[in-house]
């Protein structure tokens, strides 16, 4: 296949218009997209949360040229591109092109779309509570047309700690951490994924009527306010609250593409 065949079924899923919407507030900065492309007719592909050295190795050990990844592989300033520094971006994208394999990646777009990586924190959280249906209604913290980000739902009635031990199993980590701020249950949960819960993520949960948090990588100022707004607090790794809708995106593009795909997964970073 080509690749832009394949990008085009992977932005059918995750429209890069909206990572477009997004940024044009000037708080919000993305790269989602074709990254490298070498022009190689792409044989087979490798899902991985992140342009790592384990999966650019991944990729050649299965024969992948084309990696599709989360987190953009080129996000910022690239001050140089050398071969010998192999855990740098530049390491990284010399190797990548020297074996012949693209680079697709679906940031903001992703998170932000229909049945994307934070409504599947929602749908994971709704399972780790008991709930029936993971269809809920959700009251949402940034929408944008047919998306958004950061969520506030009903769940079935459950205490913190319960919670926290079921997401272990439902997120496959035994990273869950939780502070129940003396919160002996909930019913109403916000959640965001990866490292969103700022301020104002907060403060919107707080005045949908919340009694929990979920998210990633909390400054402790951040985690501060939302004990003093009284919410509990149950925190999962970033790398867990999005590998969950991400393995979710690969099946869907896996079923529509002709080629072989594989779904790698950095274990310790669960």
């Amino acid at each position: 296949m080509q690749l832009r065949e394949i990008y085009q079924i992977a932005d059918e899923i995750a429209p890069k218009r909206l990572s477009d919407e997004i940024c044009q507030n000037p708080d919000w900065y993305d790269n989602s997209g074709i990254l490298l492309d070498t022009g190689e007719e792409i044989k087979r592909v490798l899902f991985s949360l992140d342009l790592s050295v384990l999966a650019v190795e991944k990729a050649l050990q299965t024969g992948a040229n084309l990696i599709i990844t989360h987190h953009p592989a080129i996000y910022g300033k690239i001050s140089s591109v050398r071969y010998d520094d192999e855990q740098m971006l530049g390491g990284k994208l010399v190797k990548c092109l020297r074996n012949g394999i693209s680079v697709l990646s679906m940031h903001l777009n992703l998170d932000f779309a229909p049945d994307g990586i934070d409504e599947s924190l929602m749908q994971g959280i709704l399972l780790s509570a008991g709930a029936q249906s993971t269809d809920g209604k959700a009251e949402i913290h940034c929408p944008v047309f047919g998306g958004g980000y950061g969520r506030v739902y009903d769940v079935p009635k459950i205490t913190v700690q319960t919670l926290a031990e079921n997401m272990k199993k439902t997120f496959s980590s035994e990273r869950v951490e939780r502070y129940p701020n003396g919160v002996k249950s909930i019913s109403k949960v916000a959640s965001f994924c990866g490292s969103g819960a700022d301020e104002s993520a907060v403060l919107f949960a707080k005045a949908q009527g919340a009694d929990a948090i979920v998210s990633s990588d909390f400054k402790h100022h951040v985690l501060t306010l939302a004990r003093e707004c009284g919410l509990a607090v149950i925190t999962l790794t970033h790398y867990a609250s999005e590998h969950y809708g991400f393995k979710k995106y690969y099946e869907k593009i896996r079923r529509q593409i002709e080629i072989p795909c594989e779904y790698y997964t950095d274990e310790e970073l669960l």
